[in-house]
């Protein structure tokens, strides 16, 4: 479905973007392997005046439904960006956490085109936006049109950084009063959930840099210090040191984060025990 973006009010970019300079260019080389595709790699990428412009155009047209048509959703979304130019700048930090985190993904067209994880949150952004501004039940549509397509569950009062890497997204749940900081890295079936029908600040504060891995449940308002790391499995009822590793259920520190950024090595293997004598 092709959306027009022409009756935006953004300011194109001024300055040369070597992002999506690459992304043009790889969009290229797509188009010489793959000529097949070429009407997709045009409408999402090459037809596109900058970053901002392609990445709102892919989501528009997943979103897409007769109940509220690509169009509108664009339209939203460009003049949030008009409003605040921070959105730019979360989408290409988002964009490199993916390229650098993700050992399945060497292309920058990669996450913008197919990775429903980078969907996700980038429909967060215009949902918690819409939801500031007083629109709620726009914020709610955008919640509810985005779990059913991208299996992730991100409610728009939540508070997320940027640099944020969602690796295979589907099953994430992000409660209402959740905060997530800078890069953060959350993989597949991840709840950060309440802990029953309390009301108020109720949900996970995930520090910058944290690693949370398949599966986590991490439950009520605890604090995960920065840089920890969270194994895979693992049900957080209490809150997490700093630098440290907790395993299990309930989950236990088994020792230090073993780097210095977690989110960054995507390292998820525990420390072996030394073999008994």
């Amino acid at each position: 479905m092709p959306i027009s973006l022409k009756s935006s009010n953004v300011v194109e970019m001024a300055v040369p973007d070597p992002l999506f300079a690459r992304m043009r260019v790889e969009a290229e080389e797509m188009l010489r392997r793959e000529p097949e595709l070429s009407g997709f790699m045009l409408a999402n990428i090459l037809h596109h005046p900058t970053l901002e412009h392609a990445v709102v155009h892919r989501l528009a047209a997943r979103l897409h439904h007769t109940e509220l048509p690509g169009e509108l959703i664009a339209h939203a979304y460009m003049e949030a960006i008009a409003r605040d130019p921070g959105l730019g700048v979360a989408f290409r930090a988002d964009l490199t956490a993916v390229i650098d985190r993700d050992p399945a993904c060497s292309r920058l067209v990669e996450p913008l085109l197919y990775f429903k994880g980078f969907h996700a949150i980038e429909t967060y952004r215009l949902a918690h936006i819409m939801l500031k501004a007083g629109r709620r039940d726009f914020a709610l549509y955008l919640q509810s049109r985005a779990s059913e397509i991208f299996q992730c569950d991100i409610n728009p009062g939540a508070r997320i950084g940027k640099g944020i890497f969602m690796d295979h997204a589907t099953g994430i749940v992000v409660g209402q009063t959740t905060v997530i900081e800078d890069d953060v890295s959350i993989l597949q079936d991840v709840t950060l959930g309440g802990t029953g029908k309390e009301t108020g600040d109720r949900h996970p504060k995930i520090r910058h840099g944290v690693l949370i891995g398949a599966g986590a449940k991490i439950l009520g308002n605890i604090e995960i210090g920065h840089c920890a790391r969270i194994a895979a499995g693992s049900v957080v009822l209490s809150a997490v040191p700093p630098n440290t590793t907790v395993a299990g259920v309930p989950a236990r520190v088994v020792g230090t984060a073993g780097c210095a950024e977690p989110a960054r090595s995507m390292d998820q293997i525990l420390a072996e025990k030394p073999a008994l004598t």
